[in-house]
């Protein structure tokens, strides 16, 4: 295989020509050399290379060196007299595999806006912030995998097209084959009969409830894979399509659940730190400035716990400071998660012990009644980032909690048939991907952690 960028950088002269591939970024011009820096992805530096124009004279090729354009460079890796990089290729030989004219082609200043960029999906990985995101992705992706994989924890494929609804919400995206000029219907009802499925179905919002299956089974598994939420929002926090990393794990209490949730996440950012040095450091110059330290202290915390009964005595005590006031049975707000996280604990805190009422149907009731043992994850910066619960293993308080729900028993027939055959106490926890990259990296819309944003009004690329 040709070396990449990266690998080419960390070379020594020598005396072997070789071909490097790339794109050029800049380029500067001079009486008797030219300039150009390369990039093929691989890193946030490029490749300086060096044109003797008395030695290479076809004009005609060096005009079309623009920002943008696609070259094969054939050369010899000589000791660079510059500051910013220890080799530099001197060119003999230029292809242009594809030309990026100047007066069209968008990526021509230093930098532009997020906004402009998330207009052409397309070209934005090219820039410097949106390469870096890419690669910081791409490592916390493998780290996810490592993390489980090395502790016997078995990668589930589940159903992106589902029948059921995890949270309850009805906010799905609904999939069909019917043509929506003619949808049969009976009694002035859609005849889902007549769809594809047989039944009404859509995108699935989770895929907890599969993956407890195989937890029931395999003991410990998780999902990592595409969700979709039709919430019409278009605020800077929410997508329509975005990834879940979703462990299950068998024999698992609530204790277990939070230990994995914290252990996770530490291994995870730790990891993008240590083979992402270079990517985190233009985030925290650029972007978030201090951002590679605060996520040192994440790393090297220890998670405060405390139950909500516990977290609300503390912000009620400060009750003014908040838009939205806290109170007893309420659902902690951005607001409130960021002040128990920065203000009063000053570090991560795992909450505990929700209200029922604002919680889903699946989480294990506590003795009191009217709570369930639910757990967030808190960090500072952002608030929340891991949500998870015991699941209620018990038949008879599970179908309780459906019906108080008022959602369809016989859409959760196999679900209850879990707690009927073998049932067992277990754990698991969501995180949603693209929150995690967007605090890594201090990159303030979720549109620009994800290589292709889908939002209200927004599906082109």
């Amino acid at each position: 295989m040709r070396p990449l960028i990266k690998e080419i950088l960390l070379m020594k002269p020598d005396t072997e020509p070789r071909t490097v591939y790339g794109w050029v970024r800049t380029k500067r011009d001079s009486k008797n050399v030219c300039f150009f820096e390369l990039s093929d992805g691989s890193c946030l530096k490029n490749l300086q290379v060096i044109v003797d124009k008395e030695k290479y004279n076809p004009e005609s090729i060096l005009a079309k060196l623009t920002t943008g354009a696609g070259l094969e460079v054939d050369g010899m890796l000589v000791e660079s007299p510059g500051q910013n990089q220890a080799v530099e290729l001197q060119a003999s030989e230029i292809k242009i595999l594809g030309e990026a004219p100047a007066e069209t082609y968008p990526l021509q200043k230093k930098r532009h806006s997020f906004e402009f960029l998330r207009e052409i999906a397309h070209l934005r990985p090219r820039t410097n912030a949106l390469g870096a995101v890419t690669r910081v992705r791409s490592a916390a992706s493998f780290a996810v995998h490592r993390f489980f994989q090395e502790r016997g924890y078995y990668y589930v494929h589940t159903p992106i097209i589902s029948a059921s609804d995890c949270e309850g919400a009805g906010e799905m995206f609904q999939v069909t084959t019917m043509d929506m000029n003619e949808v049969p219907k009976v009694d002035g009802k859609v005849d889902y009969s007549k769809d594809f499925f047989g039944k009404s179905s859509s995108l699935t919002v989770s895929g907890q409830l599969e993956a407890e299956i195989y937890a029931l089974s395999h003991s410990n598994v998780y999902t990592f894979g595409p969700t979709f939420r039709a919430e019409n929002s278009n605020t800077a926090r929410h997508l329509a399509e975005f990834w879940m990393i979703e462990p299950e794990m068998a024999f698992c209490t609530l204790e277990g659940n939070m230990d994995a949730a914290e252990e996770f996440i530490k291994y995870v950012i730790k990891y993008v730190l240590d083979n992402c040095a270079e990517d985190m450091e233009l985030f925290n110059k650029f972007i978030e400035k201090g951002i590679v330290d605060s996520l040192k202290s994440v790393v090297n915390s220890k998670f405060y716990r405390v139950t909500y009964t516990e977290a609300m005595k503390e912000l009620e005590k400060n009750a003014d400071k908040f838009e939205f006031k806290p109170s007893w049975g309420v659902d902690l707000q951005s607001e409130h998660e960021k002040y128990l996280t920065e203000q009063v604990f000053n570090g991560p805190v795992i909450v505990t012990d929700y209200p029922k009422d604002i919680k889903a149907f699946y989480m294990k009731m506590n003795e009191d009644g009217k709570t369930v043992r639910a757990m967030d994850v808190l960090v500072p910066r952002l608030g929340e980032i891991i949500g998870g619960s015991q699941r209620e293993d018990s038949l008879e308080k599970l179908t309780a909690r459906i019906e108080d729900m008022d959602l369809e028993k016989e859409d959760y027939w196999w679900y209850l048939d879990l707690r009927r055959y073998g049932s067992v106490p277990h754990s698991g926890f969501g995180l949603g991907f693209e929150r995690l990259i967007q605090y890594m990296t201090g990159m303030q819309n979720i549109r620009d952690v994800i290589p292709f944003p889908r939002t209200v009004h927004n599906a082109e690329f």
